[in-house]
């Protein structure tokens, strides 16, 4: 096999793309922390350096450990049956190592930078692998709410890499978001694959309760993730009320969404524009606080 399509292969393993989606919001957390605390970028270099390779690692190997567990449900489900711990492209025990590998190398990058920042990419792991991957997500609809643990761990980790705690307001907003985020965004994926999920027996809340039950509790996750906005307040004005406008948007298209379009194409139409909101406000930190730093060294 070539070295291009085992570079495929293995990007299919460790999930690149959910590296890359999570490692925006992780940045986010890290530079807002060093504005915050006035702290400077380029004496925290090597700080930002480790968390951003530590936390790539942990997320790799979240990502190879679910695929090792989920291999027998993956198999049925039309988008998941083609991966390499499906098929047998890659061997599962070669998986596990390279698994275990990055967990510990990305543990120990992180330690390098903080050992909070190592406990919460520990903690993030864990969550992931065991009460999600393990648990929750083949026997409860609550699987998405204890998942968004785990994939809310980033901005924390980002943080705790270079801030002296994460007990400030802010932090906490980056959190609470990014929870409160994956419920609407997963929903939405959850009815455009509804068929899949039902096949593999995963009790997605679509599945089991229904898509009226689905769109009330998105609407109600989208109202607590509008309220959410004002965390931002005791630091900036400006990060609230881009956080209020794109909570609020969506929160408009869900309720009057439905009034023009079949539930699919809601769905479709919220999946899409979770990705914007996502985008946009983790952007929005990063680029309010590059600037924040710049003034401050000038």
């Amino acid at each position: 096999m070539n070295k291009k399509s085992q570079k495929t292969l293995w990007a299919q393993v460790v999930k690149t793309g959910i590296i890359k989606s999570n490692l925006i919001p992780m940045v986010a957390g890290l530079m807002l922390a060093l504005y915050t605390y006035q702290y400077s970028f380029t004496d925290n270099i090597w700080n930002v350096v480790f968390a951003f390779l530590g936390t790539a690692a942990v997320i790799a190997a979240a990502g190879s450990f679910n695929n090792i567990y989920d291999r027998d449900i993956d198999a049925i489900m039309a988008r998941t049956k083609v991966r390499p711990t499906v098929t047998g492209e890659i061997s599962i025990k070669k998986v596990l190592i390279v698994a275990i590998l990055l967990l510990v190398i990305g543990l120990i990058l992180l330690y390098i930078a903080s050992p909070l920042a190592s406990l919460l990419g520990f903690l993030g792991v864990f969550f992931y692998v065991v009460p999600y991957t393990m648990w929750t997500k083949r026997h409860t609809i609550w699987n998405t709410e204890v998942g968004s643990i785990s994939g809310a761990m980033p901005p924390l980790i980002g943080w705790a890499a270079v801030g002296p705690d994460i007990w400030h307001p802010a932090c906490w907003a980056l959190f609470l978001i990014m929870v409160i985020w994956q419920m609407p965004h997963f929903y939405s994926i959850a009815i455009r694959k509804k068929a899949d999920y039902a096949a593999a027996k995963i009790p997605m809340l679509p599945v089991v309760m229904g898509k009226k039950r689905t769109y009330i509790q998105t609407n109600f996750y989208l109202i607590l993730l509008v309220l959410s906005s004002f965390l931002f307040l005791p630091l900036s004005l400006g990060l609230t009320l881009v956080s209020l406008a794109l909570g609020l948007f969506w929160l408009g298209l869900s309720l009057f969404g439905t009034r023009k379009m079949d539930i699919k194409d809601w769905a479709n139409k919220m999946f899409k524009f979770s990705l914007v909101h996502m985008i946009v406000i983790y952007f929005t930190v990063i680029i309010y606080s590059t600037i924040g730093l710049i003034l401050q060294a000038l």
